[in-house]
């Protein structure tokens, strides 16, 4: 992981900074007590951080705070609610939250409650992994009109995140869906949408999502990419899970199975690719006849691009996106095929659309940004001043997970992600490269402490989280539900001050 973020200069550091592998299984002896370190972000990325850091060296103090005051990041808050099994790891991260060596500081943000620069001042090590919180536009006309949302705002909206609880998509207004993209993100919001909500219903979905769900007039719903077949971003297994649903009609145009000589080479040199197009090509014969039976539909539209998005007949809520057709081309320097319009267009009725084509990362004050590709600039996990050939390491800075090499993977990912980051920090403690100039020591968890109480900012600790953990679990139990989602902040901040 991290050799897609490499700068140009990477070479020349690589002779100052040599690999030492990912292995952080041996504790290293602390050449001064305690080593100070502070995770920003408790999702999978800080977690995995935390557990390396606390394993790795034996005077690892390790900090991790979070802008919300629950912890577990896409885990809780991306990870789709039928898919409960991906979400066990969190008793894995709990074991960690629970180590005496180990502090959890939710509902604090970064650049608000605490700088960057105040968390450099008082830790020896600061990492940074608060993934992507934001969302790539298409920047086409008509992409405010109403009824057209980011897949990443309404993954939080089923799944309870409290940014997004108000968000209310109109499900009862229209029979049609369309979903820009057909990676495993748009596979889990299409899923969501024509799954039987009595299935949903034992899941750890949001009350209020489900509520919606069940009155939904949804029908169909259309998975658009701009290339083909061959070419989605899914995954075999999302989705065999889709074109498994129940009581859905699957629809694939045979003519955009037909394959090019480019087409056959892609498939020869990746599995999953070749396995993918399997599953379409197998759903598209299964399916040939017409559906005429209550089934909902799933549409896979390929060799389409958004060019605009029309408005109904009350001129603020979306009624259509015109599509533009596509064809494959070399794109001349990589080999790969790209899409190509080619100025034939059609128009797709919907009244609700979900833009999947992937989450953003955002800057803060003081941290160099790649805007263009989302990410830190960075060297195996250590942070570096800019994106220049001349850029210089920041002394205890470093990056993990999304912010360090873009929102792809999955939540195991993050794991060897955060051993080449770990792996780096060892390194560098080693060659003592993270001594504070200053006589004074980092004031670590104290410092910080002192920071929050002198901006009046309540942090919840683990031990609150864990009042809403109960709370929410136990008011599952009533409903045959892993877990009642509390998905308003002021509950939230109740229950944890209060119990």
């Amino acid at each position: 992981m991290g050799r897609g973020v490499l700068l140009p200069h990477a070479r020349r550091l690589m002779l100052v900074l040599r690999p030492m592998g990912f292995s952080t299984s041996a504790p290293v002896a602390s050449t001064r007590e305690p080593l100070h370190v502070c995770v920003v972000g408790s999702g999978p990325a800080g977690f995995y951080t935390a557990e390396k850091m606390l394993k790795g060296h034996e005077g690892a103090q390790v900090d991790i705070i979070d802008r919300l005051p629950t912890p577990f990041g896409l885990v809780r808050s991306g990870v789709a609610p039928d898919h409960p099994e991906t979400k066990i790891v969190v008793n894995q991260f709990s074991r960690v939250a629970a180590n005496a060596h180990c502090s959890f500081f939710g509902n604090v943000t970064l650049g608000s409650d605490v700088s960057l620069s105040e968390l450099r001042k008082t830790y020896d090590i600061v990492v940074l992994a608060y993934g992507a919180e934001s969302d790539r536009s298409f920047g086409i006309p008509g992409e405010d009109l109403r009824g057209i949302h980011s897949a990443r705002e309404f993954v939080w909206w089923y799944n309870g995140h409290p940014d997004m609880c108000n968000l209310a998509p109109d499900l009862k207004n229209t029979d049609s869906a369309v979903v820009l993209g057909q990676g495993n993100v748009a596979l889990d919001v299409a899923r969501i949408l024509l799954r039987c909500t009595t299935e949903l219903a034992s899941t750890d979905i949001a009350g209020y999502a489900l509520d919606a769900l069940r009155s939904s007039t949804i029908r169909k719903v259309f998975l658009v990419g701009r290339r083909g077949p061959v070419q989605a971003a899914c995954t075999a297994k999302e989705l065999r899970e889709i074109l498994g649903l129940k009581n859905v009609h699957v629809c694939i145009k045979e003519a955009d199975l037909v394959t090019s000589p480019a087409d056959k080479e892609e498939m020869r040199n990746s599995r999953i690719k070749r396995r993918v197009y399997e599953l379409l090509s197998k759903a598209a014969t299964v399916h040939q006849e017409k559906s005429n039976d209550d089934r909902k539909e799933l549409h896979f539209v390929f060799f389409r691009k958004p060019t605009r998005f029309l408005p109904s007949e009350d001129g603020t809520t979306v009624g259509a996106v015109e599509l533009e057709k596509t064809h494959l081309k070399d794109d001349g320097v990589t080999g790969k095929q790209v899409a190509v319009g080619t100025c034939e267009f059609e128009d797709l009725k919907c009244g609700l659309v979900l833009k999947s084509i992937g989450y953003k990362s955002l800057p803060i004050e003081g941290l160099p940004f790649d805007k263009y590709r989302g990410v830190v600039p960075n060297l195996r996990g250590r942070i570096l001043s800019n994106e220049s050939e001349t850029a210089t390491v920041e002394p205890g800075l470093y990056v993990v997970g999304w912010l360090k090499r873009g929102p792809t993977g999955i939540v195991a990912t993050n794991l060897h992600c955060a051993e080449e980051t770990v792996a780096s920090i060892l390194e560098d403690e080693k060659k003592g490269v993270l001594v504070a100039s200053s006589d004074s020591k980092r004031q670590g968890r104290r410092g910080l402490l002192e920071i929050l109480e002198q901006k009046n900012t309540r942090y919840v600790p683990f031990h609150d989280w864990e009042k809403i953990d109960s709370k929410e679990k136990t008011a599952g139990q009533l409903k045959n539900k892993p877990r009642e989602k509390i998905t308003a902040w002021d509950e939230l901040l109740k229950i944890a001050k209060e119990g």
